[in-house]
């Protein structure tokens, strides 16, 4: 697969609130290149210092014009109306495409994937959506996507935009698969990111009917690399239709991580939206409280 190429390259998204800006040469040296679009909110930088969020599957966050289900996230819209309201701290997003036949390999935990034995391993890389179609392509490399993200991505956005590189003042966001890698990035890096969003994660880690060794190995290393309490925080949201229906029972063996390791209402929330799918649709229209967690304003 050799996407992108220039002539498929995804139009830059046409945005109501604020503004979008494509990266321009950056370097990709542990993954394949892929856009990264930046979105700055009304005003910008007036604000400045801003905090920042690093979401995945960039292509569906800002324009249903430009997505393959013709569905989006409705991030400027949503993080547009919560600043201009003033219930959150000032924020850009950051955008970060993925390239679709590579997802589940740049997206799934590295250090869970090696709990497996060999032989697990293996019936998971065998694993196809259809006959053309498998669902990883090559091994799982998510430490280098992450590696990519912190040492290559993050160093030109403290660089050329109005942002604070604190750790406390930068989060991770992703549904699903990028549910997954949002933790896990938090988990690998917890001197970069200070608080991660999870929604819909898919803690099966594979297809929910298959063998389930993978979310026991998900599990396993969501407590072991679990921060302190009080250090960092989490938001984790699923709903109860279409494949979301399969994550409440695993969901909830991570809430007893988080409960026993002594997180509070302060630094972890989960939530369940009863009738919400597994959608872009269903994700807008919740994002609006993940993103008062994220960046709630001080209290006085």
């Amino acid at each position: 697969m050799n996407w992108p190429t220039p002539e498929r390259m995804p139009g830059v998204p046409n945005v109501s609130i604020g503004s979008i800006k494509r990266l321009d040469g950056l370097t990709f040296h542990a993954i394949d290149p892929r856009p990264v679009d930046v979105w700055l909110p009304a005003g910008y930088p007036a604000n400045a210092p801003y905090d920042v969020l690093y979401m995945h599957d960039g292509q569906m966050l800002f324009d249903a014009a430009e997505t393959w289900n013709h569905q989006e996230w409705m991030v400027d819209e949503i993080a547009g109306a919560l600043q201009q309201a003033g219930d959150v701290q000032p924020f850009i997003v950051v955008g970060i495409h993925n390239r679709s036949a590579d997802r589940h390999a740049e997206y799934q935990p590295q250090r869970a994937f090696a709990r497996l034995s060999d032989a697990d391993k293996a019936a998971q890389l065998a694993q196809r959506r259809t006959l053309l179609d498998p669902l990883y392509r090559g091994d799982v490399r998510s430490d280098r996507y992450l590696q990519w993200l912190v040492e290559e991505l993050k160093p030109v956005i403290d660089r050329d935009f109005r942002v604070s590189p604190l750790m406390s003042d930068t989060a991770i966001m992703g549904s699903s698969m990028g549910g997954l890698i949002s933790w896990y990035a938090l988990e690998r890096y917890p001197t970069v990111f200070g608080a991660a969003a999870c929604l819909s994660t898919h803690w099966p880690g594979g297809f929910p009917d298959g063998d389930n060794t993978l979310d026991d190995a998900l599990l396993a290393e969501f407590e072991a690399g679990l921060p302190e309490p009080g250090t960092h925080r989490f938001w984790f949201d699923h709903g109860t239709e279409t494949l979301d229906q399969h994550y409440p029972e695993l969901q909830q063996r991570a809430d007893q991580i988080l409960k026993a390791k002594g997180y509070t209402d302060a630094d972890w929330q989960t939530r369940v939206y009863p009738g919400a799918d597994h959608s872009e649709q269903a994700w807008a229209s919740r994002l609006a409280d993940p993103l008062r967690f994220l960046f709630a304003k001080p209290q006085s």
